[in-house]
């Protein structure tokens, strides 16, 4: 037996595959891609005893061996050749209990192509929720495997689980014979196709037939050698993979019907049948689904005020006691003006970005994340979208890079290429701290009806108005990318549950820390790269500003007379000369150099937008402002040609019009030229983007003006 095996986690989605998987690794987890593919996998290490520590695969999850999309491909790939680095020792196959005469269908392949199997029986208590129960011994017995009765979401039967893994490590226990033998109907190609590329089993014969284009470990003679068979055997796939598929189905209705007691009254709905029938209405639905998005957002601003607020203020004590404390020099400036600001002006957004995907997270956990994709499959098709494309482009509100790869689970070329343009388009959780920053600035807090809050309701509508530009971009996509394949759009509903609150934790730690981490390491080198720019100019240029204020202004107070100097040092400098350089290009935006400043640093991720603006303000102030919030910083902006404040309505909605729209964030361009395999594809996203954003922020500016 091997020291360190390879166990595979297969099963249908929602089966609860990847709650396994967590139960089994607990910590012990690490993401990365499949060798040769951008699929992702997730791995990690499972102490089985004293001397065995397995290697966990989970797989992506799939209806049939037969697949429909890239992330299905890979399945099939790797049970197929022997040689694949992540080929299985032993494969667990786990099946939701409650549906088991449909998820029979993945293990009775996965068996027939050969090596070790366990069925794992997952879902046990939704079963008896619906009066289903199991016979596990008989089923064992007609399926020649071992069965154990497990509970992925508790840990319970995991014992049981670990006992039969090393069992089918050390004597290896396979069925009788194949559920489906290919042999019996095509005998002699079978047997031809064996010996030719020396394989053990008829099914795995019958895949290569079947799928040998999609293989990557076939070199192009091989495909070639079996394109012939298929010709000299008049060998029709398709035909004969229905025809499978039909056998398969009467002898596991035969098995089902043995192990399987059904106590429930013929028609009688389970209560997750009952709540579908409004959660999946065609009106009734969309209601329910606007509503819980409404509170989300009524809860981002509510809830997380006072923790803003306090961290906010928090930051500003301490900026200002640091100025205090430490000797006046380019060092504190740094530390204060640079760092501190711009760290601070990503800080104070963690409680909105914790509760965000806290209510994400519940809806998912309950089950009603997958009732939206379906009700929105609706809405999808009428744009030319595949269905799927829901999945990535509800992912696209936490972030763009994951959401992106999701799009894997897409079968045709053209719909995935599709919602890989427009995802972005989704307001991601990056934007949420520019969205919350100036709605605070221009909405007022107000409450209307006595229940919801004005600011929340502008924030929806930001949101939404992503959602709708992203589906007429589709719209107009599709237009130029004609294809003659058809979409689909497959989903099996879970039944509800109460959320696990240890996963729900989980989902928010490991999503704030995150977004803290990616952020704060690309805002601390702009934070410093920023200082330096803005602290440093050209030979003697920011002395001779000075001078100048002292010899204008001389007749004002110090502290007036100190913010005068700092800002056209700041004006002076080589951060204000290269601003000063693109205004003529933002100003009918009704954007000034210093904002001009903000956009182009905020190209590296959107959400160092809030944080430039907080290091600018922070070195174009004296330093009695030390103490002053950020917000209440960008308040007391002074437009320099009106005199009035510098944030108006007008900007305000510009600038959130322009990033709802903005092509801003190198990361998502990254990972469509690495989904895409080309440059052709980042480029027209970015360009289009761009070009909406700017038409679409000078409109509103000019509107409102």
């Amino acid at each position: 037996m091997k020291t360190s095996p390879v166990i595979a986690l297969i099963g249908n989605p929602n089966a609860g595959k990847s709650s396994l998987f967590n139960q089994l690794t607990g910590l012990r987890q690490k993401t990365g891609n499949f060798p040769g593919v951008t699929v992702d996998k997730k791995s990690g290490t499972w102490p089985i005893d004293a001397q065995t520590v397995a290697t966990i695969v989970d797989f992506p999850g799939i209806y049939s061996i037969y697949p429909k999309s890239l992330d299905e491909q890979i399945v099939t790939d790797i049970l197929a050749n022997p040689a694949h680095p992540d080929y299985p020792d032993v494969s667990i196959v786990v099946v939701d209990a409650a549906n088991l005469h449909r998820n029979l269908l993945l293990f009775t392949q996965v068996a027939d192509l050969g090596g070790p199997v366990i069925l794992a029986l997952n879902m046990l208590d939704v079963a008896r929720q619906q009066a289903k129960e199991i016979n596990a011994v008989r089923l064992a017995m007609r399926l020649g495997v071992p069965v154990v009765r497990i509970n992925a979401r508790t840990g319970e039967g995991l014992d049981l689980l670990k006992k039969a893994v090393l069992g089918q490590l050390e004597e290896p226990t396979l069925p009788g014979k194949l559920f489906f033998d290919p042999a019996e109907e095509i005998p002699e190609l079978i047997e031809e196709t064996k010996v030719q590329y020396q394989l053990e089993t008829n099914y795995l014969a019958l895949q290569y037939l079947i799928q040998h284009d999609g293989f990557s470990f076939l070199n192009r003679s091989q495909q070639v050698g079996l394109d012939t068979l298929i010709h000299n055997y008049q060998f029709n796939e398709q035909t004969f993979q229905a025809g499978e598929t039909i056998t398969r189905y009467k002898r596991i209705a035969t098995i089902a019907a043995e192990v399987v007691t059904n106590q429930r009254a013929a028609n009688q709905p389970t209560w997750s049948q009952k709540l579908d029938r409004y959660l999946l209405h065609p009106v009734w639905g969309y209601a329910i689904f606007g509503f819980i998005l409404l509170l989300i957002f009524q809860a981002i601003f509510a809830w997380a005020q006072p923790f803003m607020d306090g961290i906010d203020s928090g930051v500003a004590w301490l900026n200002g006691q640091l100025k205090e404390s430490l000797p006046p020099g380019p060092l504190t400036d740094l530390l204060t003006d640079g760092i501190l600001a711009g760290i601070g002006g990503i800080l104070v957004f963690i409680p909105q970005i914790a509760f965000l995907f806290l209510l994400v997270a519940l809806l998912e956990e309950s089950g009603y994340m997958s009732r939206v994709m379906v009700i929105m499959d609706r809405i999808m098709r009428k744009f030319g979208l595949n269905g799927r494309s829901v999945v990535p482009l509800i992912s696209g509100v936490a972030c763009a890079v994951p959401a992106i790869m999701a799009t894997r689970s897409i079968g045709t070329r053209r719909d995935r290429l599709i919602t890989i343009l427009v995802t972005p388009l989704m307001s991601c959780s990056a934007r949420l701290p520019i969205y919350t920053i100036l709605i605070a600035l221009v909405v007022p807090s107000r409450r209307i009806l006595g229940l919801f809050n004005l600011q929340g309701l502008a924030l929806m509508a930001l949101y939404l108005l992503g959602l709708v530009s992203a589906l007429v971009a589709a719209y107009i996509l599709k237009l130029f990318l004609r294809t003659q394949e058809r979409g689909y759009f497959i989903m099996e509903l879970p039944t509800f549950k109460l959320p696990r609150w240890n996963h729900v934790g989980l989902t928010v730690w490991e999503s704030v820390r995150s977004f803290v981490w990616e952020a704060g390491r690309v805002i601390l080198a702009i934070s410093i790269v920023l200082w330096v720019l803005a602290s440093y100019g050209p030979g003697d240029s920011m002395d001779r500003a000075e001078a100048r204020a002292k010899q204008q202004h001389a007749a004002l107070a110090t502290d007036q007379l100190q913010n005068i100097i700092a800002s056209d040092r700041l004006e002076a400098s080589y951060a204000g000369q290269f601003g000063h350089f693109i205004e003529p290009a933002i100003r009918p935006l009704g954007y000034d150099w210093k904002i001009g400043i903000a956009l182009l640093s905020s190209f590296a991720a959107r959400e160092v937008f809030v944080g430039t603006m907080s290091t600018i303000y922070s070195i174009g102030s004296g330093a009695d402002d030390s103490d002053i919030t950020i917000r209440e910083r960008l308040r007391q902006e002074k437009n320099p040609i009106t005199g009035g404040p510098m944030y108006t309505p007008a900007l305000a909605w510009s600038l959130l019009i322009f990033y709802v729209f903005a092509m801003m964030c190198m990361s998502t361009l990254a990972a469509t030229q690495r989904e895409t395999k080309s440059w052709k594809w980042p480029t027209v996203q970015l360009v289009y983007m761009m070009a909406l954003a700017y038409g679409s922020a000078f409109i509103t500016y000019q509107l409102l003006h």
